[in-house]
């Protein structure tokens, strides 16, 4: 397979990047980047151990959300053949840079095609603090799919990432398997609710055996939107929605 690792990005409109971005590497326990990008739009958030798959984003239009960075290893694939692949699957390409490829899914999510660099060591989850039993970390981009692109979806991402989607334990899910190396792993949710002409969003999934996790996450500015038998449903300060999923991490 020619993707080797994968990036999610915490895409936030202007006025709320500084607190999104702290709250962020608070519930995560990353460090920070210097801020990149021709106007320090960019930084990544640093784990202690292994190698960085979250990176955070100050867009100027739009309420902001996630996308993700393929990472293709160019001894396997270019980026042109790769992106080949996502058009003839029904990709659209919006954009080309030097290292860089910008596309959308057949249904409207936006992801890159970057080179990858070499990373390989995922990092470890982060153990609750104090004498707090349990850990986190972020370990699965779910894509919220409107039903009527539900199944097309699936087929997209299977097809480009080579690994084969199989129905999730809950009903209305279908997961891809980690592929090998992989930070996080892709799940694809079916929108029952989704509003005529609305695209396919994502959102962040934490692992989590740590108990405690609730609660800290709304000290530090989380509020609870919903409470599942599985997962709990947060969102953090600039109103963008996450799980803490009552598992280990991958």
């Amino acid at each position: 397979m020619s993707f080797r690792w994968i990036t999610v990005f915490l895409d936030f409109p202007a006025a709320s990047f500084g607190a999104g971005t702290a709250f962020w590497r608070q519930v995560t326990g990353y460090g920070l980047s210097p801020f990149r990008g021709p106007d320090g739009e960019f930084a990544t958030l640093l784990p202690p151990a292994g190698d960085a798959y979250l990176r955070v984003q100050r867009i100027l239009d739009g309420p902001g959300g996630c996308h993700l960075d393929l990472h293709v290893d160019p001894a396997a694939e270019s980026l042109a053949a790769a992106a080949g692949r996502a058009t003839a699957g029904g990709a659209r390409v919006s954009g080309a840079g030097p290292g860089l490829v910008v596309a959308q899914s057949p249904g409207g999510f936006p992801f890159c095609l970057v080179n990858w660099d070499g990373e390989a060591a995922v990092p470890p989850p982060l153990a609750a603090p104090g004498d707090g039993a349990g850990v986190s970390r972020v370990d699965t981009l779910c894509l919220d799919v409107p039903a009527a692109d539900f199944e097309r979806e699936v087929a997209f991402w299977a097809a480009l990432t080579g690994e084969q989607a199989r129905p999730a334990p809950v009903p209305g899910y279908a997961v891809l398997p980690y592929p090998a190396g992989w930070p996080a792993r892709l799940l694809l949710q079916r929108r029952e609710s989704a509003a005529p002409g609305e695209r396919t969003r994502g959102h962040v999934d934490f692992g989590c055996t740590d108990a405690g996790a609730r609660d800290r996450h709304v000290a530090l500015g989380a509020r609870v939107t919903a409470e599942q038998e599985h997962w709990t449903v947060l969102a953090d300060p600039a109103g963008r929605e996450y799980c803490l999923v009552n598992r280990a991490p991958r």
